[in-house]
Order: C-alpha cells, then sequence, then structure tokens
C-alpha cells in the first residue's frame, strides 16, 4: 500500500491567485502558513515558527480556490508533489514542494456568520426585537 496525503490547517497569507500553465490550463495558486511553537529549555520561554505551503488546485474546484482571500482560516488535503526547473539565469536546477489539493474547508465561515448576526442584532432598536 502506498499514500501521499498531507494535512494543513492554517491562514492564507495572500489572496489566491489564477494562472494559466501549459496547454492554457487554468489552476489556482495560493500559501498557507501553518504554526509551531515549543518551550526552551534553557530559556524557558516559548519559540515559534511559521512554515509556508504552496498549494495548488485544478479543474472546476480551482475556481472555488479562486474566491479564498488573505487571512482566510482553511483546512486542505492533498499529495505533496516536487517539481524540479531550471530558471533563465540559474545554472542549478530549483527543487519546489508543493501540495496539489483535492480538498478544502474554509473554517472561518461560522465565525464570522455569528460575528455579523451579532453585529445585525445589535443594530436592531428593541423594541423591534421583543415583536
Amino acid at each position: 500500500m502506498h499514500l501521499n496525503r498531507a494535512t494543513l490547517i492554517g491562514y492564507l497569507g495572500g489572496d489566491s491567485e489564477v494562472r494559466t500553465g501549459k496547454n492554457n490550463q487554468k489552476f489556482t495558486t495560493f500559501s498557507i502558513a501553518t504554526k509551531t511553537s515549543y518551550k526552551d529549555k534553557e530559556s524557558g520561554e516559548y519559540v515559534s515558527h511559521t512554515e509556508w505551503h504552496r498549494c495548488i488546485v485544478f479543474g472546476k474546484f480551482g475556481e472555488f480556490a479562486a474566491t479564498l482571500k488573505k487571512g482566510a482560516h482553511v483546512q486542505v488535503e492533498g499529495e505533496i508533489r516536487h517539481t524540479e526547473y531550471t530558471p533563465k539565469k540559474a545554472k542549478k536546477p530549483v527543487r519546489t514542494d508543493s501540495i496539489r489539493v483535492n480538498s478544502i474547508l474554509k473554517l472561518d465561515r461560522a465565525e464570522k456568520a455569528a460575528a455579523e448576526e451579532q453585529e445585525a442584532e445589535q443594530d436592531i432598536p428593541s423594541e423591534e426585537v421583543a415583536e
């Protein structure tokens, strides 16, 4: 049995971008930041580390990914892909890693909806709420 699956939960570092690749195939890219922290044994202080992950989404699902904006809290699942290419001005090939996404779950949708409902309730005069 073989398995290549990655699950990430984090925040988008910028708005997603729609691009066109070979054969005029459209795809969407975005970066997700994940964060880990640990307590330093010597100083006793917490140290945090942020890791950035490049995500690529193809097909119709890429259209949904194109609506994602900076700061969105998401969970993505997909497979890890390694790509090697040589930039025009470079002598050596460059290796990049990315996640080819096949599932996206927006985690901040319920939080935002609840906040918007609370704001709307605060704007309504108390006489109207009693009805």
